[in-house]
C-alpha cells in the first residue's frame, strides 16, 4: 500500500460520522453525527502526549489537549469534559464549528505523517456526552458588578470566567435569545440551536443574569450602565452591518446580505418548516457571492428552503477559498455548484423590481496581494449573465455602530472596529473594554472566545487595582 494510500485509510479511520448526502439537503438536521464512545476511545489513542505538546499552543482558549485526551483514551469521559471546561465554557459549539485544522490540529505531532488526530471532535464527544449529567459549580459573586454587552462566543466566555473569578455579571442582549451568531447566524444543520441555549444554561447556572431586548446605544448609555453601579463593561457586540458590493441592482427585490438570509432563518424558524412557516423568499436559482464559511452556510440553507439551484460565485479560484475544506465538501456534496474566476458587476431585474438575474465578468489570477492570495483581475470582453432569480452577498461584515455612535469618547478603526490596548482590550474610555469581531472584524468563533477570556482577566487586574 502507497503512502499515499495509507493516508486515505486513515482519514477514513478518522472522520466524523453523516447523514446521506442525498438526503441531507432535504432537511434541517445535524450533518455530523459525532463519535460512539468506540469511536472516541480509539481516536484518542492515536494522541502521542508529547512532552512539548504544541497543540495547545494552537488553541486561542489554551485548552489541555492532551489531558483531556488521555482521560477520553482511559474511558473517563466525564473527567475528559471537566478538564476541557476548566478553559472552554462552550466545548460543544466549538467541536462543531471551530477550524481546529487551521489552529490546534495544524500543530498536531501525529499530523506531519499521517492525520492529524481529531481533537474537536473528541471535544464534541465528550461536552455532548455530559450535557445531562454536568452539575456547574457556582462561585460567591462577592468581587463587583460588571456587564457585558452582547451575548456571541466573546460575552459569553467573559461572562463565564468573570463570574469564576467572583463578579457579578450581566450580559445585555439585543436579541430575545443568548448566543449572537451561534444563536441566528450558524444554521442549525451546523449547529443546532438546542446545544447553544443547553451551553447558555449553564452559564446561567454560574451566576450571570442574560437582560433580553436591551440596545445599549438605545435603551441605555454606556455611562447609565456605570451610574447603575457596574464597575467595567466588557463590549462584546460582534460585526452584524452586511457589506454590499456596490453594483447596480442590489436594491432590488430577491437580493439579501447572507446575515440577513441566515437570520431570518434561524430568528424564524425556517428550519423547522412547515412547522413554522416563515416568510422568507427562496428564489428557485440562487446566487451566493464570497466563499467563506458564511457563503456556504447560505448556499446550502438555500437548498434546504427548496432552491433548485444554489451556486457559489467567487473571484478567485478554488486554492484561495477561504471556507473550511470539510464545509465546502458538504456544500459540493449536497449539491451546490460552484462559479469560480467570476465577479458580479451588475444584478438585473424585471419592471416589478424582482432579480432575473445577475451580470458578471471572469477573472484571472495575477501576482498575490495583501492577505497573500492572488489577486483577481478581470478579464477585458469577457462579461456574461448567470440565470438566477436570488442573490445572497456573502463578502463580509462590519461592526455596528449603534453604541459607537452613542459614546464618542471611544476611538475606532478602519471599518468601524474598536481601537484597544492590546494587553487589556481596554477602550479609550476608562472601564471600557472590548473584544471578538468589535474589535477584529469577522473571524471565528473560537478567536472571539479567545478575545473573551483575555478581556475577562483584564477586567479582574483592572478591578482589583482600583479597589485596592
Amino acid at each position: 500500500m502507497s503512502f499515499g494510500e495509507l493516508i486515505a485509510v486513515q482519514k477514513e479511520k478518522t472522520k466524523m460520522p453523516l447523514q446521506d448526502p442525498k438526503k441531507r439537503a432535504n432537511n434541517f438536521n445535524e450533518v455530523a453525527l459525532g463519535y460512539s464512545k468506540e469511536d472516541a476511545i480509539n481516536e484518542a489513542k492515536r494522541c502521542l502526549q508529547c512532552s512539548n505538546p504544541v497543540c495547545k499552543e494552537g488553541c486561542p482558549v489554551r485548552v489541555d489537549i492532551p489531558e483531556f485526551i488521555d482521560l477520553i483514551a482511559e474511558g473517563d469521559f466525564a473527567a475528559a469534559a471537566k478538564k476541557v471546561k476548566e478553559k472552554n465554557s462552550l466545548p460543544a459549539v466549538c467541536g462543531r464549528v471551530c477550524p481546529q485544522e487551521e489552529q490546534c490540529e495544524a500543530e498536531c505531532i501525529v499530523g506531519n505523517k499521517n492525520q492529524p488526530v481529531a481533537i474537536g471532535r473528541l471535544e464534541r464527544f465528550v461536552a455532548d456526552y455530559i450535557r445531562e449529567q454536568e452539575e456547574v459549580e457556582k462561585v460567591a459573586q462577592e468581587k463587583g458588578q460588571v456587564a457585558v454587552i452582547g451575548s456571541g462566543p466573546a460575552g459569553l466566555t467573559a461572562a463565564a470566567d468573570l463570574a469564576k473569578l467572583g463578579y457579578q455579571v450581566t450580559i445585555f442582549e439585543a436579541f430575545h435569545k443568548a448566543g449572537g451568531v451561534l444563536t441566528y447566524g450558524i444554521p442549525e444543520f451546523r449547529l443546532p440551536k438546542s446545544i447553544v441555549q443547553d451551553e447558555v444554561e449553564k452559564i446561567e447556572e454560574l451566576g450571570v443574569e442574560i437582560r433580553y431586548n436591551q440596545v445599549i446605544g438605545k435603551i441605555k448609555s454606556l455611562d447609565e450602565l456605570f451610574v447603575k453601579g457596574y464597575q467595567a463593561v466588557f463590549v462584546s457586540t460582534g460585526a452584524g452591518l452586511p457589506r454590499f458590493l456596490g453594483i447596480e441592482g442590489e436594491n432590488l427585490n430577491g437580493v439579501y446580505s447572507a446575515n440577513e438570509f441566515l437570520t431570518r432563518v434561524n430568528l424564524m424558524k425556517a428550519y423547522q418548516f412547515p412547522k413554522y412557516k416563515t416568510p422568507v423568499y427562496t428564489g428557485k436559482k440562487v446566487a451566493v457571492v464570497g466563499a467563506g464559511n458564511v457563503a456556504m452556510d447560505a448556499a446550502r440553507t438555500a437548498l434546504r428552503l427548496g432552491a433548485e439551484k444554489s451556486i457559489i460565485v467567487y473571484r478567485r479560484s478554488r486554492e484561495e477559498m477561504p471556507a473550511r475544506e470539510e464545509e465546502i465538501e458538504h456544500a459540493q456534496a449536497e449539491g451546490v455548484k460552484f462559479n469560480l474566476l467570476n465577479n458580479p458587476t451588475k444584478i438585473l431585474g424585471d419592471d416589478d423590481g424582482f432579480v432575473t438575474g445577475m451580470e458578471c465578468i471572469k477573472m484571472e489570477l495575477g501576482e498575490p496581494d495583501q492577505s497573500g492570495r492572488r489577486r483577481p483581475i478581470p478579464i477585458e470582453d469577457s462579461e456574461w449573465t448567470l440565470d438566477v432569480d436570488q442573490v445572497i452577498m456573502a463578502i463580509g461584515q462590519s461592526p455596528n455602530p449603534i453604541l459607537i455612535n452613542d459614546t464618542p469618547e471611544i476611538e475606532t478603526k478602519d471599518w468601524g472596529t474598536i481601537k484597544v490596548d492590546e494587553e487589556t482590550g481596554m477602550t479609550t474610555k476608562e472601564g471600557v473594554f472590548a473584544g471578538g469581531d468589535i474589535v477584529t472584524g469577522a473571524a471565528t468563533v473560537i478567536e472571539a472566545m479567545g478575545a473573551g477570556k483575555k478581556v475577562a482577566q483584564a477586567i479582574d487586574q483592572y478591578l482589583q487595582k482600583k479597589n485596592n
